[in-house]
Order: structure tokens, then C-alpha cells, then sequence
């Protein structure tokens, strides 16, 4: 290529590949800017490269100025594109500065430069790059899943929602993705781009705690990638934050200024690339931002065998009992409420199960626990269990209400986790045969199947959400326990099910959390579950591959760098929000959830050869240990955003940073339980954790 001062030379075009780009920078005779994988591309707006607001009207950045290319030059493994914008206040210097990665992406620097003789107010940074076509799928993790069409259908304006149709923007805080990047997904062409953000806070905000936002913006034939230094907004409402369980609150004003000499930079990375079939292209930048974090160090938290002391200790303390029931309270003992409940928050039947297989790891530590007293309190909270009240429509009763000594509430969700809590304990059991009389837990989980399997394999079946994906583990499980094939077929049916209607992300796996009706991780985590148990008992390969979708969905909702955090309760205790998982797009906080299927990411990263996820496992059990105080207690609600759903959530400006330590339900315990026996269970060794 013959070089010319206005066209990307031989040169720096060699310097752009140099590391062997998937994706590369394209200049042309005009100086317009495009990157290019030689299929698709991602442009530069017409107007120019860079874009400034200088004004602010109506909630939303305004008086926009556009500066296009001047020069070009190589400076080592670096490609330089200049441009100045001249503007009644003075003259701002710009320039990106791009590299290829070794992963196939293009890394850029954005730098702007004010150089007026006075600070530049009411300004507004940007980085917009335009993919097109039309029906762009958006996925940002943690936000926005394929559009949240499923939370869409049942309250559009609790969850943020995407339709692609022009005008629609859907811009959020940098703190608040787990993993920070965007994608957009071309179904009919099977292709997908990408950009990952560089998360930072902006020198010069007018609001404490400002920082970049990153999103897309809906147009007439293209989408745009967007990164501003603050403005934020979604379902046609600008200005707005996602901080509330149902609503939004205002968060205006978010321009700076710039005072002479001031220099800002924004760090991001382009990918273009293919994918093999819909729904599949956010696998892509999940891993590199996995690779790109490197979230693996364990070895900063506390250890696995000092989080099973501490969490069994505090087990101890939700021991209830009286002449008519025994078991783990949901709710601190020192409250009015005395609640036993299976499944969700309350995992009265987890214990049965773990404590099990945690035996030999408890009685040779220094808390209250002896062989004698677990194996006691096994058996009968089990046996306790298996009298609950049974629903007119196959579920049982999960809720025991202590003082009145009835029986009530009852969900798929509830009921699933409890019957595989029940298919744990009763294997285990009786690979330890003598040690526990498993007559009546045998009982009442074929009972449970039986109805579960009607319900399953009628004609009539349909269910509203992912949510009864949690029947598909225990089910699978009794089939081999108790050598009935009707109970794999129901197993088989619902995995079906299951990923027909979710492997091509028409509709995200959702309806886990029963608290909240949108897509999110509990939903997925019910399919990953599910998935994978039948890939363990009947062995196709297909199962696999569907437990991978799903693992990689609930790998989306979990935080993968620390979140820097304002003066708060997190920041005093130096909190690391590595390793914890965003709930929903709902419920937008972090929890210890992820902890629950760890032992299953560590088991996938056997299968598959995948050490990252191995270690990322040790990381979400180990780091999610956070914040126990002196008595082995947790809250559940980490506001590493402008969101909150408990306490004073009046003000916008003070919610992020905040912990909700309050609800202290027995989940928080059980789980750390449960996935420490399934860690031991599929042969992780104790001191390599």
C-alpha cells in the first residue's frame, strides 16, 4: 500500500496487527474511522471520531461539538489519531491511541485535553461507536439479558428493558456491572460485537462519587456503543438510576468541568467476532473479561476450613426445638419469628445433607459440633421435615410456623431445592449404611417425585418460568436412587424444556428469586443445576453443553474486579466485591449466592479442561466469607451501586456503599454448608482450597 499522509500506512497497519488482531483499525481517505474483523464493523459516527457536549437542557447533555481525524502516526505497538476541537471556550486536544491485543481485540486510550483559558463547564465526554443493522440483541451483565423480555412481560418498570427500536438508551454506572462490558448480538448473521470499559470515576464531576457510564443507544439502521463521563438512563426516562426494587430515582446533573490544562482519559476495548449459533454471544466477552480480571487469588481471603467452623457454629445457633417440631431457623432467634422453612431463605433441609459429609471436618474443630449431636440433629430435623402438609396442587407446605404449629406457603422453587436437599442426604446416607434410619426421608422424597413427575409429564405442563428447572436435579437423582425411569423422564422432559426455550436467549432463564419476577441468576442456576446432574446420571453429551449456557449466564452476575467503594459500612471493613454475585436485573445488589454453585463451576472446569473456573470457584466460596462478624453472622445486601432495598433509600446520592445487614436468614449459612460438602464430594482437597 502506497502511503499517504491521509490513509492508514502499511506501516501502522502492521503495527495494529502486530499482535495478531482478530479485530483491526481501518482508516480512510477522508480519515473516517471503522474497526473491522473483515466480516463486521463498528464506525465512527459521521460527524467525527469524537464527540463533546458543552451544555446541559432537559436532564441530558446538549450543545454537542464533533471533531474528526487530523493525523495519524505509529508510535511503537501504537497507532495515534489526532484531532483538536476548537470551541468558543478555547481549543480541547484529542487523541486515541490503539493496540492490538493478544486476544484479538483492539485497545484504545482516549485522552482529552482542555486547553482553553478558562474551565470548561457543563461538559460531557463521550466514546460512540456505531454497529449496524437492525434487532440488536443487548447484553450487559448483570442489567439486561436479551432485552429482559421476561421481566418485561410481568412489570416493564421494574427492570430495565431493550427492544432495539430507534431511540431507546440504556446507560448505567461503570460500578454497576459485575463484569464490565457490553455486547450486541446479530442473530440473523451470527455476529456479535463487543466493548469492554476500563471502570472509572471523572476528575472534575459536579456530584461526589460520578463516574463513567457505559450502555447503547438505539438508532434509525444501527446501534450505538456508548461511554459518557456520567450521564446515565433507561426505558426512555434520561437522567434516571435503577435504585429501587420496583422504580427508579433521579440521578441529574452529571456533566464536569474542566479547568485549564485538565487532561481525561477513558481505557476501553473493541471485539468484533462470530458466533456459532443465537444466544451465544456473550460467551465470548464473559471469558475475556475473566481473562482480562484474572479474579483468582483466594489466598487473600479466609480459608475453607475456618468458613466451615464459622458457619457451622452459627448453624448452631438457629437450632429450634420444642415437645412438636425441631429444626434451623430462617430468622436470628433473638426475633419474635421462629420459622423452620425448606428451600429458598429459609434451607432447613440443607443441613441434613451437609453436615454429613462435613462430619469428620467438625468434630476435629473447636466448635460445639460432635458426631453424637450431628448425627442427632440430621436425623431429626429430616424426619421433622417430612411432615409437612401436602398442597392441592403436588407441592408440599415449606413453611412451619413454630408457634402456631401450622403448615404453609409452598412454591417450584422452594420445593425443588429441598427435594434435592433430601436426594443428597439419602445418597450419602446410605453409602454410610448403620448411621441413619433413611426410612422416612425415602418416603416422602418418592412422594414428592411421584407428584412432581404427574405434574411434569402431563400434557398440560407449561410452566410460566425457569423457576421449576429446580424439580429437574432431584428428579434426575431419585431415578437412580429409588431405579425409576419415570422419574428420568420427567428429569429429561423439563431439561428439555428448558433449553429449548433458553439456549437461543429468546427469553433468559428467569423466575428463580422469589422475590423478584425478571430474569435472573437463580433462574439460571436452576437450569445450570439441572442441566449438569443429568449430564452426571445419564451421561449425553448434550446435557453438558446446556449446563455450559446456563453456567456461563449465572458467570455473568458475578463481580469480577473490586468495586472501589465511597465511605460507607463496605469501605470500613475494606470489602472486595470479587467473587460476589449481583441478584437480579431487579434487584440490583450483590449477595452470597454465588457460594451455592461454586462446587458446581469448579466441577465444569474439570469436565471441560477449564482451570480459570476452577479457581474463580475457590474465589466466589472463599471471598463471600466478607463481612461474618463475631457472632458467624451475614447480611445479605451489598449496595456496590446507587441501589438499595432496605434501610433509608430516600437519598440516591447516599446508597451506594451501604450494607443491609439485617436480613440474616439462614440461607446465608446453609449455603456456605452445602457447597463446602459438595466441594469435598466432587474430590476437591481440602487444603488446596
Amino acid at each position: 500500500m502506497k502511503i499517504k499522509r491521509y490513509i492508514l500506512s502499511a506501516a501502522l497497519l502492521t503495527a495494529v496487527l502486530s499482535a495478531g488482531a482478530q479485530t483491526r483499525l481501518l482508516t480512510d481517505e477522508r480519515l473516517s474511522v471503522c474497526f473491522t474483523d473483515g466480516t463486521d464493523t463498528l464506525r465512527a459516527p459521521a460527524e467525527g471520531l469524537w464527540s463533546v457536549a458543552t451544555e446541559w437542557h432537559n436532564d441530558w447533555p446538549a450543545g454537542w461539538q464533533h471533531a474528526g481525524v487530523q493525523s495519524v502516526e505509529a508510535s511503537g505497538k501504537w497507532t495515534v489519531l489526532h484531532g483538536e476541537l476548537n470551541l468558543p471556550q478555547g481549543k480541547m486536544l484529542l487523541s486515541d491511541s490503539y493496540t492490538a491485543t493478544a486476544n484479538g481485540m483492539i485497545h484504545c486510550i482516549r485522552r482529552f485535553e482542555w486547553q482553553g483559558p478558562d474551565t470548561l463547564r457543563h461538559a460531557t465526554l463521550s466514546v460512540r461507536l456505531q454497529k449496524h443493522g437492525t434487532g440488536l440483541s443487548l447484553f450487559a451483565p448483570g442489567i439486561i439479558y436479551y432485552g429482559n423480555s421476561n421481566g418485561a412481560s410481568i412489570n416493564p418498570s421494574a427492570v430495565p428493558v431493550w427492544t432495539g427500536a430507534p431511540g431507546e438508551f440504556a446507560i448505567f454506572e461503570d460500578h454497576r456491572y459485575p463484569m464490565p462490558f457490553v455486547m450486541l448480538e446479530d442473530a440473523a448473521n451470527l455476529r456479535a460485537a463487543a466493548v469492554h470499559t476500563v471502570p472509572s470515576p471523572v476528575r472534575g464531576a459536579v456530584l461526589n462519587d460520578q463516574w463513567w457510564s457505559l450502555g447503547a443507544e438505539a438508532c434509525d439502521g444501527c446501534t450505538e456503543f456508548v461511554m459518557y463521563s456520567g450521564p446515565i438512563g433507561y426505558n426512555g426516562v434520561r437522567s434516571t438510576a435503577k435504585a429501587r426494587q420496583k422504580k427508579s430515582m433521579r440521578y441529574a446533573d452529571t456533566w464536569i468541568d474542566m479547568e485549564p490544562g485538565r487532561i481525561v482519559e477513558k481505557e476501553f476495548y473493541i471485539d468484533l467476532y462470530a458466533i456459532e449459533r443465537k444466544g451465544s454471544g456473550f460467551r465470548r466477552p464473559l471469558y475475556a473479561s475473566l481473562d482480562r480480571y484474572k479474579p483468582y487469588d483466594a489466598e487473600r481471603f479466609e480459608s475453607f476450613g475456618k468458613i466451615v467452623e464459622g458457619k457451622a457454629r452459627f448453624a448452631a445457633s438457629r437450632w429450634t426445638e420444642s415437645p412438636q417440631a425441631c429444626g434451623f431457623n430462617m430468622y436470628d432467634p433473638r426475633s419474635s419469628r421462629k420459622h423452620i422453612v425448606m428451600g429458598w431463605c429459609g434451607q432447613a433441609a440443607s443441613p441434613g445433607y451437609a453436615m454429613q459429609v462435613l462430619e469428620p471436618l467438625l468434630v476435629s474443630g473447636s466448635g460445639p459440633w460432635t458426631s453424637e449431636n450431628i448425627r442427632d440433629r440430621v436425623q431429626r430435623s429430616l424426619d421433622f421435615l417430612t411432615n409437612c402438609s401436602w398442597r392441592d396442587d403436588g407441592l408440599f407446605c415449606t413453611r412451619y410456623n413454630c408457634e402456631t404449629g401450622a403448615w404453609d406457603q409452598g412454591d417450584p422453587v422452594s420445593c425443588g431445592q429441598a427435594m434435592y436437599n433430601f436426594a443428597k442426604a439419602i445418597e450419602y446416607a446410605r453409602r454410610h449404611p448403620g448411621t441413619y434410619d433413611v426410612s422416612k426421608w425415602e418416603k416422602f422424597l418418592k412422594t414428592a417425585c411421584d407428584k412432581t413427575a404427574d405434574r411434569i409429564l402431563s400434557c398440560k405442563w407449561n410452566p410460566l418460568s425457569t423457576a421449576e428447572a429446580f424439580c429437574i436435579a432431584p428428579l434426575a437423582a431419585a431415578s437412580e436412587l429409588f431405579g425409576k425411569a419415570r422419574y428420568r423422564n420427567a428429569a429429561q422432559k423439563a431439561a428439555g424444556l428448558f433449553a429449548e426455550r433458553h439456549l437461543e436467549m429468546d427469553g433468559c432463564y428467569w423466575g428463580g428469586t422469589l422475590d423478584a419476577t425478571c430474569e435472573d441468576k437463580e433462574g439460571a442456576w436452576a437450569a445450570f443445576q439441572g442441566f449438569l446432574e443429568c449430564y452426571e446420571r445419564f451421561g449425553q453429551k448434550q446435557y453438558l453443553d446446556w449446563a455450559r449456557h446456563a453456567m456461563d449466564v449465572c458467570l455473568s452476575y458475578v463481580a469480577v474486579w473490586d468495586i472501589p467503594l465511597p465511605a460507607g459500612r463496605l469501605s470500613d471493613r475494606g470489602f472486595k466485591s470479587t467473587g460476589w454475585t449481583v441478584v437480579s436485573p431487579q434487584n440490583q445488589h450483590l449477595d452470597v449466592y454465588g457460594v451455592l454453585f461454586a462446587p458446581e463451576v469448579c466441577r465444569m472446569g474439570r469436565l471441560l479442561g477449564d482451570e480459570r473456573l476452577v479457581k474463580l470457584s475457590k474465589v466466589m466460596y472463599r471471598s463471600c466469607y466478607q463481612l461474618t462478624d463475631a457472632y458467624g453472622s451475614q447480611g445479605e445486601q451489598i449496595q456496590h451501586t446507587n441501589f438499595a432495598q432496605r434501610g433509608d433509600m430516600s437519598d440516591v446520592h447516599k446508597l451506594r456503599g451501604g450494607y443491609a445487614e439485617s436480613w440474616t436468614v439462614f440461607w446465608i449459612t446453609a449455603h456456605f454448608l452445602n457447597a463446602a460438602a459438595k466441594f469435598i464430594e466432587y474430590g476437591e482437597a481440602i487444603n488446596d482450597m
